[in-house]
């Protein structure tokens, strides 16, 4: 194919595209390491205001998020725990491991304010952290 031909540029474009995809998904599941020198990862969030409130939502594929721990210190919202494999999925042979496993820990600034957490959620696979604004009284 020819440079000018539109097929050849649009399929440069689609590939290049694709390996953006790739690069963003790594980044999403960085691996860090926590005060404990335990290697841990951190969960990809989005950060939503309403008028009332700040809701935080962080993908946490395959963790139960019963036991996900969440603690609010001024403007950081941390939240931490830990994922493991299924108990039949433990013996077995790995032929690919792209979901993160082990201990995470996300510590995530939201908006100047004072916020108490008031609902925990799921939805898809995520948590859902809806933090309530306190407003000043008059």
């Amino acid at each position: 194919m020819r440079a000018s031909d539109p097929r050849s540029w649009m399929w440069s474009e689609a590939i290049e595209m694709l390996a953006r995809a790739e690069r963003l998904h790594r980044q999403s599941f960085q691996l860090q390491r926590a005060e404990n020198r335990e290697p841990c990862w951190e969960p990809p969030v989005d950060v939503f205001e309403t008028e009332g409130e700040i809701i935080v939502l962080t993908a946490l594929p395959g963790v139960d998020l019963k036991t996900v721990q969440i603690g609010l210190d001024d403007e950081i919202l941390e939240i931490f725990g830990r994922s493991a494999p299924p108990p039949q999925l433990r013996a077995a042979a790995i032929h690919r491991l792209e979901l993160p496993q082990g201990a995470f820990k996300r510590r995530v600034e939201i908006p100047p304010g004072r916020y108490e957490v008031v609902k925990r959620s799921s939805w898809n696979g995520c948590l859902v952290i809806s933090l309530h604004k306190h407003r000043p009284t008059r």
